[in-house]
């Protein structure tokens, strides 16, 4: 694999999950040394994976989450038409 970010991104969930041959294991971690953006990138993702591990979920209010509800089916008919 080159060392170009774009073929790495897609291999990152699963670098982290301990998903990933040995092998690309180390070329992400070589590539990781090198490019300060896409170690940006992963210690963004872990902190994401972290929050939502260890977050508490918050109900959201009433009236959020029947706007929410009507802008989801509002797209959803956008997109795939009523049904």
């Amino acid at each position: 694999m080159a060392n170009n970010c774009p073929d790495y991104i897609n291999d990152l969930n699963d670098y982290l999950d301990g998903g990933v041959s040995p092998e690309l294991c180390a070329e992400i971690e070589a590539h990781l040394g090198q490019c300060q953006n896409c170690r940006i990138m992963v210690d963004t993702l872990k902190q994401t994976v972290k929050l939502c591990r260890e977050g508490q979920e918050e109900p959201l209010p009433e009236a959020l989450q029947t706007r929410l509800k009507s802008l989801l089916k509002e797209r959803w008919n956008q997109k795939f038409g009523k049904k």
